[in-house]
């Protein structure tokens, strides 16, 4: 796969390097009497030089007859020096900030590349929104590696999206310098049934000879997964249980353990890998999603090898699952991933591999950071004005708006009923998944109310990028709420308006809070808003600095807790919500999707079979109504 991610070509480097590994040019920078960290046979090789030439490795050893009059060397004082560390899926708009700002925030803690996936702003903007973010992180060191989103939207026919990826999309990007594959195919469902549309998309990148990362969220590891993975489909970040990931690994497919801030399956997985009864080589670490708060108190990928090491993983097996064992997934091991000739120069320095505290960062021979700061700032890019005004939700929102009305009953002479039994999706703390639950909630005139005593609110779900006016609700369990609301437009993977609360008053004010401020997420608690982060680019990112953002995103965790709900990273779990490609029950705009099963489900317990939904352009059905 051609490599356009080092500032020199090898083939223009080569006759270099050469000279310099032989001692007849001298090196640009030397990092001497350091502890190398051999990614390809798992040593650790004491008084070790690296000797660097144009971005690239040229020698690695005792490096004295390397160094000349215009050398820069480097005292490593036998620190670690390991190979820069690679996020092999990671969204980076869940950081909500700026590609700018992120790379700001996590190269100082050793990240010198990240397989981004931009599917959340794909959904709200489309292609041009991929270019915008391609722009922003053009200005930084950080190594910025595109897939393309795989699917836009993610279950067609089941949400409303800002836009739509096609094949014929894919195919145009796979010309683009910085993509190297397609993103996560969570339409695993129409890859089994042979769907043209997932499938041409996969095809258009098995021809280009690029990657195809996959999402494959069930527990059939047998036919199913074995039929998932004979489409081409290289990876999967979704494991959740350890026979998951080993059946992966034990088919070929490469199993990204996930610690996030919010998805943390590290502790279920940790012992395919710490038991040492298999081969590691097809096992990567990623962070998926993580909130600015995480990033600026806890880091990013040196974060997560603390804790695989914590989880039993040896601290060298982890490194490589940061390294080369994600270079090779993405069959760019010939350029990235080892410290070894050739490769480019992006190389770490760690003070012990217990702690893996970063001191030094180098991205194409360049020192990038040192000590936890960063060494560029980047210039402002500012995001075109179409990316900045996306809250089109057709009408204002009033407390009327969230009352639900009880299905009339076919036998009048019976009297109506003071409860009604619904379906409620429950969340799982620091899971992805939910489970449906039927519940039995008051009715009062007429209308379904929430029940904070059984941990009941009502949920809508707006669509926020046409104007239509269409909506669907419906209830959730799992956040323990007592009084409040709260509206988030970060809300996979279509991002249209959220809504969460125990009174319609309340729930009023936090969606036209978010309206007013170009979408972000809210907490409001008896007509007073408690936290707020606005998040004007595209719904889903802001204009902070991370630590402002930070700052921002802690308070509004804080008016969580005082709301009641006891998870962490809450936003996380609320934002899967409407993701209707996750089993067990799901709220789009469209109304309530069973996802095991992969149909429109009634709110009302007996009211009627699953709706399948067979065609992307369904008219609006199940629970759903428009504001018109």
């Amino acid at each position: 796969m051609l490599n356009t991610f080092c500032k020199m070509p090898l083939w223009e480097a080569a006759p270099s390097l050469i000279r310099v590994a032989q001692g007849t040019l001298p090196a640009e920078t030397v990092i001497c009497c350091a502890t190398l960290v051999n990614v390809c046979t798992a040593e650790l090789q004491r008084d070790t030089d690296v000797a660097l030439w144009g971005g690239r490795i040229a020698y690695v050893g005792d490096a004295a007859h390397c160094i000349g009059e215009g050398t820069r060397v480097v005292e490593a004082g036998g620190q670690f020096l390991a190979p820069g560390f690679l996020d092999g899926h990671i969204h980076v708009e869940s950081s909500m900030l700026t590609v700018g700002e992120y790379a700001r925030a996590v190269v100082p803690h050793g990240t010198v590349s990240i397989y981004m996936d931009p599917h959340e702003i794909a959904n709200v903007l489309g292609l041009p929104g991929i270019q915008a973010m391609q722009a922003d992180s053009r200005r930084t060191p950080l190594k910025t590696i595109i897939t393309t989103p795989s699917c836009v939207p993610a279950v067609p026919g089941f949400e409303d999206t800002g836009s739509a990826i096609g094949p014929d999309d894919i195919s145009e990007t796979m010309n683009w310098p910085s993509v190297v594959g397609l993103g996560e195919m969570m339409n695993f469902p129409g890859i089994l049934a042979g769907a043209p549309a997932a499938l041409d998309e996969c095809a258009e990148t098995l021809k280009a000879d690029k990657v195809v990362t996959g999402h494959y969220s069930v527990p059939d590891t047998d036919r199913g997964l074995n039929a998932y993975i004979a489409c081409g489909i290289r990876c999967c970040h979704e494991s959740t249980r350890v026979e998951d990931a080993l059946a992966k690994m034990r088919l070929g497919m490469y199993a990204m353990l996930r610690e996030g801030s919010a998805w943390r399956d590290l502790a279920q997985l940790a012992p395919v890998i710490a038991s040492g009864e298999v081969d590691t080589r097809f096992a990567c670490l990623v962070s998926d999603d993580t909130h600015p708060h995480t990033l600026v108190t806890k880091g990013h990928l040196d974060h997560i090898l603390r804790r695989a090491v914590k989880e039993g993983i040896d601290p060298i097996t982890a490194l490589q699952m940061v390294t080369i064992n994600t270079a090779t997934c993405f069959r760019m091991d010939h350029e990235l991933g080892s410290v070894t000739p050739g490769k480019c120069a992006d190389v770490v320095l760690l003070s012990s591999l217990d702690s893996f505290e970063v001191t030094r960062v180098f991205i194409d021979g360049e020192e990038v950071a040192r000590e936890g700061r960063p060494g560029f700032e980047p210039e402002a890019y500012a995001y075109p004005e179409w990316a900045t005004h996306t809250m089109h939700v057709g009408t204002r929102i009033t407390p009327e708006t969230f009352a639900i009305p009880v299905p009339e009953s076919k036998d009048s002479t019976l009297p109506p009923s003071d409860t009604v039994r619904v379906r409620a999706i429950e969340v799982i703390p620091e899971r992805v998944g939910t489970f449906e639950r039927h519940v039995e909630l008051p009715v009062l005139n007429g209308h379904v109310e929430a029940d904070p005593g059984q941990d009941a609110l009502k949920a809508f779900v707006f669509e926020r990028h046409h104007s239509t006016g269409s909506f669907g609700y419906g209830f959730v369990k799992g956040f323990g709420i007592t009084r409040g609301a709260l509206a988030s437009t970060v809300a996979h993977d279509a991002h249209n308006l959220l809504v969460l609360g125990s009174n319609d008053a309340d729930m009023a004010l936090a969606a036209n809070t978010l309206i007013a401020s170009e979408g972000g997420m809210v907490a409001v608690q008896d007509g007073k808003i408690l936290g707020h982060v606005a998040l004007p680019i595209a719904g889903l990112m802001g204009t902070l600095k991370a630590t402002e953002m930070a700052e921002q995103v802690a308070a509004l965790e804080e008016a969580w807790k005082l709301l009641g709900s006891p998870l962490p990273s809450p936003f996380m779990t609320m934002a899967l919500i409407p993701l209707a490609c996750l089993p067990e029950l799901r709220l789009t705009n469209r109304g309530l999707v069973d996802c095991v099963n992969f149909a429109f489900a009634p709110l009302f317990v007996g009211e009627g079979e699953d709706t399948p939904c067979d065609v992307p352009e369904r008219p609006f059905v199940g629970t759903t109504r428009s504001l018109h």
